[in-house]
């Protein structure tokens, strides 16, 4: 990983290739800026998600469905270094053990906060759950607006990705799937 310096040499560097002037008023400080900036949009290369899943709780555990629903955040495209925004619905069913709600929340940022494509993120959301917190089941639906296929390229303005991830009796059993789907679209923001 490049140190804070490099980064912001190589943000000087990328400035006078687009034909600007890094010693105009405006643009002296924007390497430091882009550099605290990409600290905190990348910041999820920092964290571990087995640390984030560590601590789940027995008591209260239902073996019902749960589901957060319009977790809202931003990534950005590892094909253009563009941001594209989402709003995610996660819900799994408990097999002894429940995850405290924000860590839900945490854990999608964590994925968020990388270079990312959509499908990948929606899959390794579903698979860290899976895996970590063992439950009988574990959907991930997210729905993204791309500025790389808004700003350039295409240009269509309105378009929606949207992507699922399924895991256990969510790819299993038709009812639990439905039932999910059911709960994240109805009475909800219905997207972006």
């Amino acid at each position: 990983m490049m140190d804070n310096s490099e980064r912001q040499r190589a943000i000087t560097i990328l400035l006078r290739s687009i034909g600007e002037d890094p010693d105009r008023e405006g643009l002296r400080k924007t390497p430091e800026r882009v550099d605290r900036a990409y600290d905190e949009l990348f910041k999820g290369y920092t964290q571990d998600p087995s640390e984030l899943m560590a601590k789940t709780f027995e008591e209260g555990a239902c073996d019902e469905m749960v589901v957060v629903r319009d977790i809202v955040g931003y990534s950005n495209c590892e094909h253009h270094i563009l941001p594209f925004s989402y709003t995610a619905h996660v819900g799994y069913i408990p097999n002894g053990k429940v995850l405290g709600l924000s860590k839900i929340a945490r854990l999608v940022e964590l994925y968020g906060k990388r270079l990312q494509i959509q499908e990948r993120m929606t899959a390794q959301i579903a698979d860290t759950m899976f895996e970590k917190l063992e439950p009988l089941g574990v959907a991930v639906v997210i729905e993204g607006r791309h500025l790389c296929t808004m700003a350039r390229g295409v240009r269509q303005l309105s378009s929606t990705m949207v992507t699922s991830a399924l895991r256990g009796l969510f790819k299993e059993d038709e009812k639990a799937r439905a039932e999910f789907l059911s709960l994240i679209w109805r009475g909800g923001s219905g997207g972006l």
